[in-house]
């Protein structure tokens, strides 16, 4: 019925349904809510970036809680996980479809670190090069590619038991069943996780300011720790981990936690710091650190079993009455957890409430787009957002790494403000709403996304798409 081709995250891969593995699957219709799915997470993507700092409600929360901004990693990787088992039903032979695996994971790592350290821009500077002392070793598609090998390799070496059960009817529970394994995997997770998590020590630990427009710029400083079980800022596990591992000249520079009322009067806007903020304020952290990305694989299995769900039942009503009630059931439990105090929503740990929360919510977008496009054929009213998650990885790096900005920044007449991005920011939207709030959020919506849509709708007249 369907075909879901491109690259998920970004296009991780293609897909298609088929129920013969035997046979060179037909061509097919695409399946078009996950096209606009991805397209949409893209979108909030150039959004939360490039008009977070004016609005931060929708940027990264501080630290517990989740706006607009902690959506965007979980529904990148449910939808990496949806795609997997749609695109290895192309692949019946397990040893080619091991490698293609190993081969997109190297890919998107190497794009990773490419995009993450080869290329840097400011409003006054333009650099290039990597500090290889500095440089940044986790990030979205390095978390993104871990998920995404780690989850297509169980979705291969467990196609055994999924052959062995194919003759179940398909019904809710059938399908839970046939997918057992990819539970046990989620429980070992979790387990390895939670453990770490609560059970690790984590002593008092040093830093060293490497900013020179800081005061105290060179400065040493001791974070005083020695506990276990807290999932505050300073002493939490996830960082203890990256610190040791990763090493803290490696680590995110630029942390959320920066705008938390600890740090800032200005919280949640970023601003000065307090003249008695703590000394973990200055510190670097890492949201795509190691521990956390682990955690993070849970929304890309809750993704696979999604995929699954589209593959083995054949009509819309099952398979929205079954996406529909895990989403609320997932969202509920995140919710509960959160609200009860027991584990809170935090994006930074990657907490199983999160986990639960965005994976809930990603169902539920889901499914709603798959409701108006996929059978009410309202498709039109998505095409700006279809032509994005079409070519999602050439938007992502255009708009969202800020590549094109970077380069028109590059350009500029007498001094390196007055270039071409700033001048439209100022004199076409900021100048004419009288409001720097409203003009960058205009302009992001409208000369970014909006611009960067109507560019991938004219790749795809032409067929050209970035593929991974």
């Amino acid at each position: 019925m369907a075909e879901i081709k491109g690259d998920h995250r970004l296009n991780v891969s293609e897909a298609v349904l088929s129920h013969d593995s035997d046979k060179k699957p037909p061509k097919t219709k695409r399946v078009a809510s996950l096209d606009i799915f991805r397209g949409l997470t893209v979108a909030l993507m150039v959004l939360v970036d490039d008009a977070g700092g004016q609005w931060p409600m929708i940027g990264h929360a501080p630290w517990n809680g989740c706006n607009l901004a902690d959506f965007v990693m979980p529904f990148f990787l449910f939808i990496v996980g949806m795609a997997i088992p749609l695109a290895l039903k192309r692949i019946p032979n397990k040893l080619e479809a091991v490698k293609k695996v190993i081969f997109r994971t190297i890919k998107l790592l190497f794009w990773g670190l490419l995009l993450q350290g080869g290329f840097s821009h400011a409003p006054d500077e333009l650099t290039y090069g990597v500090d290889m002392k500095k440089i940044r070793w986790c990030g979205i598609l390095q978390r993104i590619a871990l998920a995404y090998l780690v989850v297509a390799l169980v979705e291969i070496f467990s196609r055994i038991a999924q052959a062995r059960d194919q003759e179940l009817a398909p019904t809710h529970l059938s399908i839970l069943k046939l997918n057992y394994w990819h539970w046990v995997v989620a429980a070992c997770i979790l387990t390895i996780y939670i453990a770490l998590l609560y059970g690790i020590y984590v002593p008092d630990w040093n830093f060293t300011v490497h900013n020179p427009d800081s005061i105290y710029n060179g400065t040493t400083f001791t974070v005083k720790c020695g506990v276990r079980g807290k999932l505050d800022p300073p002493c939490n596990v996830v960082g203890y981990i990256d610190r040791e591992v990763l090493g803290i000249n490696h680590m995110y520079k630029h942390p959320a936690w920066k705008r938390s009322e600890a740090c800032t009067e200005k919280s949640p806007y970023e601003g000065p710091f307090r003249e008695n903020a703590p000394s973990w304020c200055y510190a670097p952290f890492e949201p795509e650190g190691i521990l956390s990305s682990i955690s993070a694989i849970l929304s890309t299995i809750i993704g696979l079993h999604f995929g699954h769900v589209l593959i083995h039942m054949q009509d819309h009503p099952s398979r929205l009455k079954h996406w529909i009630l895990m989403g609320l059931a997932l969202l509920t439990s995140g919710l509960i957890l959160h609200f009860s105090h027991a584990i809170s929503l935090n994006k930074q740990l990657y907490t199983l409430s999160y986990v639960c929360v965005t994976s809930g919510a990603a169902a539920i977008v889901f499914s709603t787009f798959y409701t108006l496009v996929d059978i009410c054929g309202l498709k039109l009213w998505f095409m700006p957002l279809k032509w994005i998650g079409m070519n999602a990885m050439f938007v992502y790096v255009m708009a969202a790494e800020g590549i094109f900005a970077g380069f028109i920044n590059g350009w500029y007449y007498d001094h390196p403000h007055n270039t071409l991005v700033y001048w439209i920011q100022k004199h076409v939207f900021i100048n004419v709403w009288h409001s720097t709030k409203v003009g960058i959020l205009l302009y992001v919506i409208f000369a970014e996304i909006l611009f960067w849509a109507v560019v991938a709708g004219i790749l795809h007249l032409l067929g050209i798409y970035w593929k991974l």
